[in-house]
């Protein structure tokens, strides 16, 4: 009879060690948390290659909730944040060629241009990130006489964070 009350003890204790083992392990099986980046090529599509192009990539952090108001029907103060406040003058800048110059569209300037963006996405990609997404949009007035507009891409990365 001690015999069974020692094994139902025993298993009594087993059975709560691996509830509490198991327990703690599916606690800090969190989701990953994630740090993001955007890399935005904007292209002109400026006849006469009188557009500017470029790649850019802010090298500042904002947080969006200093420049965020909450309108309510009992509160509607507008958010009064100041654009030089918002403003990041902390980033990388790549020349771009534009799709177009005196001649027409330029072909060579379209291949030179995928060219730097591949090689600034396999740098992204060797140092960690993950590509994401990937928006694009175009901008034009589009009216009569319309010689105006801006082809824009933006590539979103991602790279997990660590603790």
């Amino acid at each position: 009879m001690k015999n069974l009350f020692y094994l139902l003890g025993i298993f009594v204790f087993v059975t709560i060690i691996g509830a509490t083992i198991t327990t703690n392990e599916s606690t800090t099986n969190a989701q990953p948390v994630y740090e993001f980046q955007i890399v935005t090529v904007v292209e002109s599509i400026v006849p006469n290659g009188l557009g500017r192009s470029r790649m850019l990539v802010a090298n500042s952090v904002r947080d969006y909730k200093e420049f965020t108001s909450t309108q309510t029907e009992d509160d509607n103060t507008r958010n009064k944040s100041k654009r030089k406040d918002i403003r990041v003058k902390d980033f990388d800048e790549t020349k771009l060629l534009n799709f177009f110059n005196i001649g027409g569209i330029r072909f060579q300037n379209i291949a030179a241009n995928d060219a730097l963006v591949t090689s600034k996405l396999n740098d992204m990609s060797a140092t960690g990130w993950v590509l994401e997404s990937v928006n694009s949009a175009t901008e034009s007035y589009g009216g009569k006489g319309d010689s105006n507009g801006i082809y824009v891409t933006r590539y979103i990365f991602k790279k997990e964070v660590l603790n």
